[in-house]
């Protein structure tokens, strides 16, 4: 069965109902190590990066990449070694993510929710739980996201609901941002109870009731397909139903995951930008008329604006490792402490991933000159990612989560934005 996906819905008229993709005809690879994973995604991105360019420019959905990422056993990278997954650290998850998005942030960020739901399922679910979803992921089935909605007042406000019926729930309600769910198998949906406590109840893509539209119109990260999800009596399993919320009534490291995944993104949208830069100025721009070079890489102020982009981008690494490492001690042993202790490192590192990513995908037009703004290089789809991505969990409140913590003595909330 092939399904050729290559024309963009959102150009319509009236937007229709995408239909899913069907179930992996094969399970995927399962990484072994560390190592294996950075090689393997390594290996992705050389192949993600030739056509990225164009599938920004044309708005194609990566269905055949998706699908490589998926086979490849770097969607299961934090499945516990007990159920047969390569439980790699969270520095490694972190560097896949930041490789992946360097060669096109939109397919690094497509797997956030799938990676920070497996995540909870470790946290909240119990063990026939664990082994039924983990169990799928190492499959290759692909997670999407039905969390935020559009007209709440805000982001942690949910209207909807899901009621019990017996073996299986009935779920109601609209979601968007839902990026993934257009090219899943499986769409997690967070849903109250009527106790007013969210849940992920992950439900089949063709589920009867469940539309995913392809509508999102921003202008970066464009093929996301961070569009709308209906939900209209939607049947799910309680097999399939993950009490998200309990891993926010206690510390664990649950919120920092789903963050530090932005800040790899981040991070390989400034890499990128950089890189292009470089190129740019040592193949196509030409030297300022007043700067006594023949060549523009031998100009005095670029090579200084350069160098500190290149100190900036290795800060904001050297800050995910370092968040990565937090996290680790916290999925191993979450306390209040240890739990804080994450979140801080991760808020730090989110902090100057977006401060890297703005001034870097900003700074190479004025270091590459005017033919660099030329619709034909298409430069500006940096820019574009990551003022969009960057939007992400406004940095202003870290500073006050980081002021909160350091001044005060005040831990960070628990919730996914924190």
């Amino acid at each position: 069965m092939t399904i050729t996906l290559d024309a963009p819905k959102a150009a319509k008229a009236k937007p229709e109902a995408v239909p899913g993709l069907p179930r992996p005809q094969k399970d995927a690879h399962v990484i072994k190590s560390d190592r294996e994973a950075i090689e393997v995604a390594t290996e992705l991105a050389k192949t993600f990066l030739e056509g990225s360019s164009e599938r920004d420019r044309t708005r194609r959905w990566p269905v055949q990449e998706l699908d490589a990422f998926s086979q490849s056993g770097l969607w299961s990278i934090n499945v516990p070694k007990k159920f047969g997954g390569p439980e790699v650290s969270y520095v490694t998850l972190g560097k896949v993510i930041e490789i992946i998005s360097a060669a096109d942030p939109s397919i690094g960020q497509i797997p956030q929710n799938h990676l920070g739901v497996l995540a909870a399922i470790r946290t909240v679910s119990d063990e026939a739980q664990q082994r039924l979803l983990f169990g799928l992921a190492l499959r290759g089935f692909r997670f999407g996201n039905a969390f935020s909605e559009f007209g709440s007042k805000r982001a942690v406000d949910f209207e909807t609901k899901f009621t019990d019926a017996g073996d299986h729930v009935i779920v109601n309600g609209r979601k968007f941002y839902s990026s993934g769910a257009l090219l899943a198998h499986l769409v997690p949906i967070v849903a109250l109870d009527d106790q007013g406590r969210a849940w992920y109840a992950i439900a089949e893509r063709d589920a009867p009731g469940l539309t995913v539209i392809d509508d999102w119109s921003a202008f970066g990260q464009r093929t996301t397909l961070s569009g709308t999800v209906l939900l209209d009596n939607v049947r799910v399993p309680k097999t399939h139903l993950v009490p998200g919320y309990k891993g926010y009534e206690r510390p664990t490291a649950d919120g920092a995951i789903f963050q530090i995944i932005q800040v790899a993104v981040d991070n390989g949208i400034a890499k990128a930008a950089i890189d292009d830069t470089i190129e740019f100025v040592r193949t196509k721009s030409r030297a300022w008329v007043d700067s006594g070079v023949e060549h523009a890489w031998q100009d005095p102020y670029t090579i200084q604006a350069v160098g500190d982009l290149k100190l900036r981008l290795h800060a904001a690494q050297a800050l995910l490792e370092k968040a990565g490492q937090a996290v680790d001690e916290a999925v191993v042993g979450a306390t209040a402490e240890s739990v804080a202790r994450a979140q801080i490192a991760v808020a730090e590192a989110k902090v100057l991933s977006t401060e890297i990513a703005i001034a870097a995908t900003n700074k190479l037009f004025e270091l590459a000159g005017t033919r660099s703004t030329l619709a034909e290089h298409n430069l500006d789809r940096h820019w574009r990612n990551a003022r969009t991505h960057t939007l992400h969990d406004p940095v202003r409140w870290k500073y006050a989560i980081l002021g909160n913590y350091f001044l005060n003595g005040v831990n960070p909330p628990l919730h996914a934005w924190s």
